[in-house]
């Protein structure tokens, strides 16, 4: 019998249920369960071992997960994509099975801890900008005077025109010191926002029109302020109120939910 998760993730939709999800196979890996990570993005498991990820495979269609799996197998599905149909069959075919929605909440350990705020404010807009959404946001960026930290694009000529356009910027592989080390953080993605909350931060999330609705009550739950859009006086009403704003404390996350971990 062999361990699965699934997450669907990549750089068109973003990384966010793949940072999820490192987080959770490293916690089951800590626990003596052999897991492979299989990811909807072949070069994305191609760096699941900078992550801590013993195992990872790319899968080009969901549907091909049983061809990977044999029957009795176990498998975590971190997605969406699949019809109640599709999810019925795969309750069927697997032992068991996980289903992780998108807006469950799972931060790693690490980012519990009392780190020095030794950036004043940062910008990550996530790792999904194929359609260069970032860009039009510059002028109002510059004007904020903000650190930016850049994501996985993987096409050089806008990464390196980015760099150009911010005096204070940080590369994708200093991820997790911008997300610790930023006093104030304004971003678009979910994870990056709640790791900097945990971390002792003071974020606030740019809801993407693409994005949905699906992380609306988890930011209302922990009291994150949200913004529709880079509006310059928006902003600055919001960063004027934000040093004496009071957050809902951020717990660890349990991964008691996995049956996995017992049986």
């Amino acid at each position: 019998m062999k361990n699965y998760y699934y997450v669907h993730t990549g750089h068109r939709i973003g990384l966010d249920r793949f940072r999820r999800a490192t987080t959770i196979v490293r916690e089951l890996q800590k626990r003596g369960v052999e897991i492979t990570l299989l990811c909807s993005d072949f070069r994305i498991a191609g760096d699941a071992k900078e992550y801590g990820i013993d195992k990872a495979l790319g899968v080009d269609v969901v549907r091909n997960i049983p061809y990977i799996a044999d029957h009795g197998d176990r498998l975590i599905f971190d997605s969406d994509e699949a019809n109640p149909i599709m999810l019925e069959d795969m309750k069927e075919f697997f032992s068991i099975f996980e289903h992780i929605k998108e807006d469950e909440v799972v931060i790693d350990e690490k980012y519990f801890q009392a780190y020095d705020k030794t950036i004043p404010l940062a910008f990550f807009f996530g790792d999904d900008d194929y359609e260069k959404d970032l860009e039009p946001l510059i002028p109002t960026l510059k004007k904020l005077d903000v650190s930016l930290l850049l994501g996985y694009y993987y096409f050089f000529d806008y990464e390196d025109m980015l760099k150009e356009n911010f005096k204070s910027h940080y590369d994708a592989q200093e991820y997790n010191k911008v997300i610790t080390s930023c006093e104030v953080l304004i971003s678009s993605s979910p994870q990056a926002v709640l790791e900097s909350l945990a971390s002792g931060g003071k974020p606030i999330f740019l809801k993407r029109k693409d994005y949905g609705d699906a992380f609306d009550n988890v930011m209302t739950k922990y009291d994150i302020p949200i913004i529709q859009t880079l509006d310059l006086g928006q902003i600055n009403t919001v960063l004027k109120k934000i040093r004496n704003h009071s957050y809902h404390i951020v717990t660890k996350s349990s991964l008691n939910f996995l049956s996995f971990i017992d049986s």
